[in-house]
């Protein structure tokens, strides 16, 4: 039997590296298609030329072409459906993916079915000025959320507490939303939408109803029809701000919860439609009202997640894209790894701005790394960098680095991380704010 030929968009070398130790890996050649720079680290996506790479690309292989598959966020959650229409490989269809990725649309299928579990909405044109009215008149008060129609990440998110916060809010978004809105229209050009959803374009933003409580991300996916949750990952923000400090897998919420998140999810996967590929759903758990919400849903594995399923179960959750891809039913193992709990920290500052002079050297993040085995550093800036022209960044910090570690207990793992932060040392100039 010949070996399987699977294209990854944007394969870098640390996942070329995981996805060689997913189960089944001897049989399968990967291949990356379109440059890893042009899907990482970038806030310009110029999605049609980036399809037409990836055609020539493709192409030219003169092999047959069994999967092709990707694990990030807008544009290759988008791309995805229309290179696997054209090359005959498997994928949810466009439709269903922008059902869940349309985030107007998704509240509206949402509320068909759970409008008990998710917070009231409103879509508004940022450039209309008379868009705060139009919150006003959908029972949206202060305070509320706003986000674009489609965005990436915690990019362009506001917390609104007063007029003046969403006119600085409005006046952000209406300067940046073009670098996501324009690629993600081209996308919507190729769907059958309805009327209602067509007009609402990716220049169109959501008002929502604050809502919270213990954030986490349930990972799953659709195989022939069935809906099947493999995992819970809880996501834990600094204290009184929006920023993440870290994910963490297992769950510790209650049973019942996480049993009541798993049938919520069937529910809404199986109305939308959405069939043979991965996906993750956010939710909050809000002990005190003793509800549960439903934040958003995103049409792909979480990239951030793989090294901590590799630590927990033992292998990246990018098994389940590959084998899906493939058309097989999802070998995934549990508990097989070699910790009982893993995160990935955020190491963040939270200036205005400033310019960063010093960072740690390879050689104290490898010290670093050996402390603690498993734990992998990626420093994310460099001397000379304005912390403002990092991409991917919600806006209210700055995340210098990502720290994956493993431990025995949720208690060692974060004594580790607390000692090793205080090992990585920045240096600053031009601070602002």
């Amino acid at each position: 039997m010949r070996d399987r030929n699977i294209f990854v968009v944007g394969m870098d070398e640390d996942n070329q590296k995981r996805l060689e130790k997913l189960r089944g890996a001897e049989s399968y050649r990967f291949h990356g298609v379109i440059e890893p720079a042009e899907v990482y680290d970038t806030e310009i996506f110029p999605i049609e030329a980036m399809l037409a790479r990836a055609d020539a690309r493709l192409n030219a292989f003169h092999e047959p072409i069994d999967a092709i598959i990707g694990y990030m966020d807008f544009p290759v959650s988008t791309m995805l459906p229309i290179l696997c229409e054209r090359f005959g490989t498997r994928s949810a269809s466009l439709e269903s993916l922008l059902k869940c990725e349309h985030k107007y649309w998704s509240r509206l299928v949402q509320q068909e079915v759970m409008a008990d579990y998710i917070p009231r909405f409103t879509a508004f044109d940022p450039f209309d000025s008379q868009s705060l009215q139009t919150i006003g008149e959908a029972n949206l008060y202060f305070p509320f959320f706003v986000k674009p129609i489609k965005s990436s990440g915690s990019r362009l998110g506001f917390r609104i507490e007063s007029p003046e916060d969403f006119a600085h809010a409005v006046e952000k978004l209406c300067e940046s939303i073009g670098t996501i809105s324009e690629p993600f229209n081209y996308v919507m050009d190729h769907a059958n939408l309805p009327d209602r959803i067509r007009s609402v374009d990716g220049g169109h933003c959501m008002a929502e109803e604050i809502i919270g409580g213990w954030q986490c991300t349930l990972e799953g996916y659709v195989f022939q029809g069935e809906v099947v949750s493999y995992g819970i990952v809880d996501s834990i923000r600094y204290p009184q701000v929006l920023s993440f400090f870290h994910y963490r897998y297992p769950s510790r919420l209650p049973a019942s919860i996480q049993a009541k998140m798993q049938d919520l999810t069937r529910q809404i996967m199986t109305h939308i439609g959405y069939d043979n590929a991965a996906f993750n759903i956010e939710y909050f758990w809000d002990e005190v009202q003793g509800r549960i919400w439903l934040l958003e849903i995103n049409t792909r594995i979480a990239q951030s997640h793989c090294d901590l399923f590799e630590k927990v179960d033992g292998v990246s959750h990018q098994q389940v894209a590959v084998d899906l891809a493939l058309g097989n039913l999802p070998d995934m193992p549990h508990r097989q790894g070699e910790f009982a709990v893993a995160a990935k920290f955020f190491y963040r500052v939270f200036f205005a701005d400033a310019t960063v002079i010093r960072v740690p050297s390879s050689a104290e993040v490898e010290v670093l790394q050996q402390a603690f085995p498993g734990t992998v550093i990626k420093i994310q800036v460099a001397p000379g960098m304005r912390l403002s022209s990092l991409p991917e960044q919600d806006s209210y910090s700055y995340a210098l680095a990502y720290v994956w570690m493993g431990a025995d207990s949720d208690l060692a793992l974060e004594a580790n991380y607390a000692w090793l932060a205080e090992q990585l040392h920045f240096d600053f100039t031009d601070i602002a704010g």
